[in-house]
């Protein structure tokens, strides 16, 4: 199981120094990838009354492919993954481009998360419908796999049409990896019947397994093999309980999960060292455990 970490977007400063530090820090610490959260613009909620959405203007997020291309230069080994990346706001054959570019410039270590949003007011300011954005996930992820796999391409969908053309350079993946997030049982069974894994929201208690166990029953359903299909859980890792975060990664390991990405967000901690030192309380944490179980078996 890879752990690796969320990057801590609203509570960082944007400084590429900053970065940078945060960055390198992760990856001396052990971590395999780094995660990042995608929103293109936040609403003013002054103009909007009742507005409910969790992030509005004021709240800061690089872009995660621009910050990725930049990371991926000073981290020779780290993985890189969006969490989630709203794929139905974006013009297709564009997303394809620049996943093949970050994936060839990273080496083939990129996770293409993706998802459709909860946020109408992102579809409308980049001019896309957000009524249909489920079913045009799903054509969006067919084109896309032809365009890193082939050197030309001829598609027409019910919402793209690409006359035989090609994305070059194609990414070292080929083709990468996508996974999408949300629960919604269209969307558990739109991640069994095309997924490459699964980035949920739900906690590792019983019913997340029931939940997880459900998606490898519409996996077979479809014909394809659930072992081969990954899942990333999440760790919030907030206050002072060190061991109980430890413990919410073991019972990821024991659901099955193939990832684990750590959340540092959620106490205002907006200093770097700060968020690379619950980072390395957690890899401690995990250290004893492993040695404990190892003296016991």
């Amino acid at each position: 199981m890879q752990i690796g970490v969320i990057y801590p977007q609203t509570e960082i400063q944007r400084d590429p120094s900053v970065v940078k530090a945060y960055a390198q820090g992760v990856e001396q610490l052990g971590y395999r990838f780094i995660a990042a959260y995608d929103h293109v613009i936040g609403a003013n909620p002054a103009s909007r009354p009742g507005w409910r959405g969790t992030y509005d203007v004021d709240d800061a997020f690089m872009e995660p492919l621009t910050l990725f291309s930049f990371i991926s230069a000073i981290t020779p080994k780290m993985g890189f993954a969006t969490s989630i990346l709203i794929s139905p706001q974006r013009q297709t054959v564009l997303l394809a481009k620049q996943a093949a570019t970050l994936d060839v410039l990273c080496g083939g270590r990129l996770r293409l998360g993706i998802g459709i949003g909860w946020n109408d007011v992102e579809y409308e300011a980049l001019n896309e419908k957000f009524h249909n954005r489920g079913e045009r996930s799903e054509e969006q992820i067919e084109l896309m796999r032809l365009l890193w796999r082939s050197r030309s391409v001829n598609f027409e969908g019910k919402w793209h049409k690409v006359t035989d053309v090609g994305i070059n350079p194609l990414p070292v993946q080929r083709p990468i990896p996508v996974w999408l997030g949300g629960g919604e049982d269209r969307v558990v069974r739109r991640i069994a019947r095309m997924a490459d894994g699964w980035m949920p929201q739900f906690s590792p208690d019983a019913n997340g397994r029931s939940t997880f166990e459900r998606m490898r029953e519409y996996a077979v359903e479809y014909g394809r093999d659930p072992s081969e299909i990954g899942l990333d859980g999440r760790v919030t890792v907030r206050g002072d309980d060190v061991d109980g975060w430890a413990e919410t990664v073991s019972r990821w390991r024991e659901i099955g999960a193939t990832h684990v990405s750590v959340n540092t967000m959620g106490d205002q901690v907006r200093d770097v060292d700060d968020h690379l030192n619950r980072l390395r309380k957690l890899k401690e944490a995990l250290g004893k455990a492993s040695a404990a179980v190892s003296q016991t078996s």
